[in-house]
């Protein structure tokens, strides 16, 4: 039973929590007021929906700490959360208890945050926002998530370009043995870059022509200037990609002419890193180098485009789409993802046309690019 009484100039609403115990809200400016949240009190109770309004009185920052010690995620996602909740969540947030982080104060600060970052980092944040306040939800620290059907639309994006297979092997042609090597097995097997990063030897099998993108230790992640093996991008991401011969061939020659124990590495010996060998090598292969003579190719194209590429050719060359989704390391949905499955006759067709692809591929030899030239 809950009930309005005056209080001072003030009046206030009385109830029984369900431990027995006597508390009360205060500050209503009239009995009406009062009496209507006192209704509200009794509804929630006998539904068994009802919040005591002092769980919510931890703060934001508190309950993030808690929200932590639980939440099970990768290093890497550690990472990408630390970076939102110490840039935009804690700053805005932080200091105020939960019960008073209401809609329109989320609403506000989304408007500045589409302000200063892409929508895609907006939405990013706030869905970790969201997956924070709904914890609490959970937990009974609050009524009600502010967050919940908030939606942030990021738009259809522009569409990512793919590329020809003369167009693949011009760019790996502008660098070195094993930088080409990796431009070209990324395109004809659809591999991550912190897969590619990361593979080792023990995971190629030249006999059998696969790589094996292990459970543990299939991805390099970069986390906070450190680089370190770790599992890969999701579950289904832990597959065996098969190779065209071209490709095999490839491998086994530069095995012979390497003795580390990863497949691809820097120029120095050292393992692979992002933003090195975008800066000094795929940027100038893509986008021309005019002191080098190097013309355009396919500027503003990414390393991870030749996965887009990768799936468009699967396409093109009809593969079925269960072999897709596993090649490339998606989980396939639905009552399709249950009843199809992959044989060896389809993979053997989708070789094929990865072998045609590479024996009609062409490249120019107009222009004077060769390892020699490589940026340093």
């Amino acid at each position: 039973m809950a009930w309005a009484e005056r209080r001072g100039s003030g009046y206030r609403v009385r109830y029984r929590l369900p431990d027995g115990s006597l508390t009360s809200e205060a500050g209503f400016v009239s009995m009406a007021a009062a009496r209507e949240r006192a209704a509200d009190v009794e509804s929630d109770q006998r539904r068994g929906t009802f919040v005591d309004p002092s769980a919510g009185r931890v703060s934001l920052r508190e309950w993030v700490q808690e929200w932590e010690q639980a939440h099970d995620v990768s290093r890497g996602t550690w990472a990408k959360y630390q970076s939102h909740l110490r840039n935009h969540i804690l700053p805005r947030f932080g200091d105020l208890p939960l019960s008073e982080i209401s809609r329109m104060a989320v609403k506000s600060w989304v408007k500045q945050l589409r302000r200063r970052l892409a929508e895609p980092t907006v939405a990013d944040v706030v869905s970790q926002f969201s997956m924070i306040l709904g914890e609490a939800v959970e937990e009974g620290l609050i009524g009600t998530n502010p967050c919940r059907r908030l939606r942030v639309s990021v738009g259809a994006g522009e569409e990512r370009p793919h590329a020809a297979p003369w167009q693949v092997e011009r760019i790996a042609g502008r660098l070195d043995a094993t930088h080409r090597l990796l431009v070209v097995t990324g395109a004809y097997t659809g591999l991550r870059w912190g897969e590619l990063a990361g593979l080792r030897w023990t995971g190629v099998d030249m006999t059998a022509g696969t790589i094996r993108v292990d459970a543990r230790f299939g991805a390099l992640h970069e986390i906070g200037g450190r680089v370190e093996l770790g599992p890969p991008k999701t579950p289904a991401s832990v597959r065996l990609v098969h190779l065209p011969p071209f490709l095999r061939d490839s491998l086994r020659a530069h095995r012979n002419e390497q003795d580390h124990e990863h497949v691809f590495t820097g120029t120095d010996g050292g393992l692979l890193r992002r933003s090195n060998f975008r800066d000094r090598f795929w940027v100038p292969a893509v986008a021309g180098l005019p002191r080098r003579g190097w013309a355009p190719l396919l500027p503003g194209f990414h390393f991870h485009d030749l996965r887009h590429t990768h799936k468009t050719w699967l396409i093109e060359d009809t593969v079925p789409e269960v072999l897709q989704h596993k090649r490339l390391g998606h989980r396939m949905r639905g009552v399709a993802g249950i009843y199809s499955h992959v044989t060896q006759d389809m993979i053997d067709r989708m070789l094929d046309g990865l072998q045609r692809r590479w024996e009609r591929s062409t490249v120019s030899t107009t222009e004077t690019d060769s390892p020699e030239h490589i940026p340093r």
